[in-house]
């Protein structure tokens, strides 16, 4: 007896023993600060949302495994703190969260999967990679001294960090892939893709540089922006001095903490700064949100200091959205489908002034030259001016003015929204009818048997040999039972 408890702390030590050695390696390990030539890894099965990799130097980022809708995977620089993705290897990438999967560094760094082969590639000879204090994803040969021939700050998401410059050949796009940020030849301009296959989309927003220090001379070469760590958002030319300078709320205040801008899903580029525990807005590039292109959705109205409101007066805004499904489609729908027409006095486009335009005589006339072509899905017009925009995208957010002489006329698609519910509404009434019709025959089936075996039994026992007879013979009874099962 005195041997029990002795047996029972051995079992018991060695199962807290078993259970540490058995943890998943990621939940117990710290990511590497380098990968050298030879580094694999898959993804972690156990692992719910991120798998980290690399780390900078003092862990405010890493480099890891994001997961996406559970089966899919990203490769991404996140801020560890409050695990903000800053950056993907490639904006369109997901693979598979599988052990299929697979990161590599054989002087390339290299997303690959069993099935599909190659996924993503830095196409790099390099020796290590390394991540900056910055966020700043970079590969590195080492000889004398160490060269970056590789740098995510090259390939910006949605992001752009301190310092990171951001020129003519870089892109940032929205996490929903409608809005993008690319610089024109003296300006920041501002891009909303509404229509399918369109290359860079339509300019909802442009800002063009103050000058105040320095000019945009044509010929001198093309214009860059970079965040700086004194809180401003600059644009430069050629040298040192801003040509431009967007000054954040806490623009020159030492100590702030790491900044931020990301272009986000509304549209609007936004401004951040890191305060110990959380990102706090610095800076809107768009003031009011009236001026955004779609801020209450499609075929809504916007209200400056008030709110959304829809653009047909009946349907509420209450759900948040005035159209009953998100409108996907190219202008050449509008040929094939059916079409009814929405008029709206008092409305004009958040855009107006870099949206090109035509003079017209007449509101009819404005309206006719939109009622004929297939890709325009609306238009609207302006009485004291005769000036006609005609919008060739699905509408979006209208901006109300109290003004009567400016009129729109929109085209909605009829049963937009509706085809799907009615569809599937006429497909369940199909089936529930096909059910009862099958129960029924079904019923009738089992009560046709039911009266057959009955007349059989009672004519052998009369002594009759000649069978049931004629089905008429069978009487009323056994379709009286069917009428009483259809009720």
């Amino acid at each position: 007896m005195e041997d029990i408890p002795t047996e029972l702390t051995r079992v018991y030590t060695f199962l807290l023993l078993f259970t540490f050695l058995t943890r998943p390696i990621a939940a117990t390990t710290t990511a590497a600060q380098e990968l050298l030539k030879g580094f694999t890894a898959t993804p972690d099965s156990s692992i719910a949302s991120f798998q980290p990799l690399l780390s900078d130097s003092v862990g405010n980022y890493s480099l890891g495994f994001l997961r996406v809708d559970q089966t899919q995977l990203a490769l991404a620089v996140i801020h560890v703190p409050s695990h903000e993705q800053l950056w993907v290897a490639g904006k369109d990438l997901l693979a598979r969260w599988s052990s299929q999967t697979r990161l590599s560094f054989n002087g390339s760094l290299v997303i690959s999967d069993a099935r599909t082969g190659v996924l993503w590639s830095s196409h790099t000879d390099g020796d290590r990679v390394r991540l900056s204090n910055t966020s700043n994803l970079l590969i590195e040969t080492v000889g004398d001294g160490s060269l970056i021939i590789w740098q995510s700050f090259d390939f910006p998401y949605h992001t752009l960090m301190e310092n990171q410059n951001f020129t003519s050949v870089m892109t940032l796009v929205s996490s929903n892939g409608l809005y993008s940020m690319k610089l024109g030849p003296d300006f920041i301009g501002f891009y909303a893709r509404f229509v399918a296959n369109s290359d860079l989309g339509l300019l909802y927003f442009q800002h063009n540089p103050m000058e105040a220090k320095a000019q945009v001379i044509k010929g001198q070469g093309p214009i860059r922006t970079v965040l700086s760590p004194d809180g401003f958002l600059g644009m430069y030319q050629n040298g040192t001095a801003p040509v431009d300078v967007q000054p954040f709320s806490s623009f020159q205040q030492p100590g702030t903490g790491n900044r931020r801008v990301r272009l986000e899903p509304d549209g609007n580029l936004i401004g951040y700064y890191w305060a110990r525990s959380s990102w706090l807005v610095d800076f809107k590039q768009v003031s009011d949100p009236c001026d955004l292109p779609s801020s209450c959705g499609p075929y809504g109205m916007c209200q400056r200091g008030k709110g959304c409101s829809c653009l047909d007066n009946r349907t509420s805004y209450t759900s948040g959205r005035c159209d009953p499904e998100a409108i996907r489609a190219s202008g050449d729908d509008l040929c094939r489908k059916k079409h009814k027409v929405l008029r709206r006095i008092g409305v004009e486009l958040p855009n107006k002034e870099i949206m090109a335009y035509t003079i017209m005589s007449s509101l009819e006339k404005c309206e006719r030259a939109c009622e004929e072509k297939c890709t325009c899905w609306g238009a609207v017009y302006s009485n004291t001016s005769g000036f006609c925009y005609t919008i060739e995208y699905p509408i979006q957010t209208l901006v109300e003015v109290l003004d009567d002489s400016k009129v729109g006329y929109f085209k909605v698609r009829e049963g937009a929204g509706k085809d799907s519910t009615q569809t599937g509404l006429w497909v369940g009434l199909g089936l529930l009818c096909g059910l009862i019709s099958l129960i029924l025959v079904i019923g009738g089936v089992i009560l046709y048997k039911k009266e057959s075996r009955g007349v059989k039994g009672y004519v052998e026992e009369e002594g009759v040999n000649g069978g049931v007879g004629p089905y008429k013979n069978l009487g009323s009874s056994s379709f009286k039972s069917i009428e009483l099962s259809e009720r």
